[in-house]
């Protein structure tokens, strides 16, 4: 009976490109910009929603003024058909390379910051040193989820919880209080914390879990102390370097130019745990055992900066 039960819903089971499309028509809203997105034809992709909807005997989707939107079917499949998008995109990154040349792609993730203003660099000198080699970055200040192969390596600013990982803790990013010697000039330097409601301070808008941060470093704020709002750190760090105020900055990335003037350098040090992480069954890839010393060799060195 058994055996019947599970051919019987093999011989149902649905294309890859069946759920590829489902995916994006619940990312995009509607047939046409899924298959602009996709490259197909709407009719193509219409017969995918059909015939998927055929193979699970129920509809994915209702029609509403804003598009289409995913029924609660729909939205329970939604994480198994990432999980799948993720398993093929994994599958052809291994089809890509050699695991015993160093050649082809490795899917990297970490920060909005570190991605934008940190890897390249080393990413550029890796790739110098063995041009075989092509990177894939996923930004975003998310974990990704590294058992699901999300990503092949990953760098965050958190200890690892899942098992069956390769992690490396690399040193303490470090958080400081920066302001532009423009802004300083225009507006004094605050001599202590307790001065800074008298400045334009640079911070969250609605991230508010960022608010305890400030908090122990000595810092009197709440939202509404900012005088410049957003949760973009690229933005964040955009908006110290042209003097709009007093802000959070990374030490490694403070030095860089446009230089920043730190402030209380003895009262506001807030440490971010650096890991550099990869699934242990990449071990034995070439590419990803030297993409991942490198990196953490690399991450290591910035970690001291400051």
């Amino acid at each position: 009976m058994r055996g019947f039960v599970i051919q019987k819903y093999m011989n149902k089971a649905p294309a890859w490109d069946h759920f590829r499309s489902f995916l994006a028509v619940v990312d995009q809203g509607s047939l046409s910009a899924a298959a602009r997105a996709l490259g197909l034809t709407q009719p193509t992709l219409a017969r995918h929603i059909e015939q998927l909807e055929l193979s699970l005997g129920a509809p994915l989707f209702t029609r509403s003024p804003q598009g289409l939107r995913p029924t609660d079917r729909a939205h329970r499949l939604v994480p198994h058909a990432q999980a799948m998008a993720a398993a093929s995109a994994a599958a052809m990154r291994a089809a890509d390379g050699d695991a015993e040349t160093l050649t082809g792609t490795i899917r990297i993730a970490a920060s909005d910051v570190i991605g934008a203003f940190v890897l390249p660099a080393m990413l550029r000198d890796l790739r110098a040193a063995h041009p075989g080699l092509q990177f894939e970055l996923a930004l975003s200040n998310a974990p990704s989820d590294l058992l699901r192969r999300d990503a092949d390596i990953a760098i965050r600013m958190v200890r690892p919880a899942q098992s069956a990982l390769v992690a490396k803790r690399v040193g303490d990013v470090t958080l400081g209080a920066f302001a532009h010697p423009d802004y300083l000039d225009r507006r004094g330097t605050p001599s202590s914390p307790a001065e800074l409601g008298a400045h334009d301070l640079i911070g969250i808008d609605r991230d508010l879990s960022a608010l305890k941060g400030f908090e122990t470093s000595g810092f009197p704020l709440d939202r509404a102390g900012f005088a410049y709002r957003l949760d973009n750190q690229i933005a964040h760090i955009e908006a110290i370097r042209q003097g709009l105020g007093i802000g959070i900055c990374q030490l490694g990335l403070a030095t860089r130019a446009p230089r920043l003037i730190r402030l209380f350098a003895d009262r506001v040090a807030i440490p971010l745990e650096t890991w550099v992480t990869m699934h242990e069954d990449l071990r034995g890839d070439a590419r990803m055992r030297v993409t991942f010393d490198h990196l953490c060799t690399e991450m290591a060195a910035y970690c001291r900066i400051g």
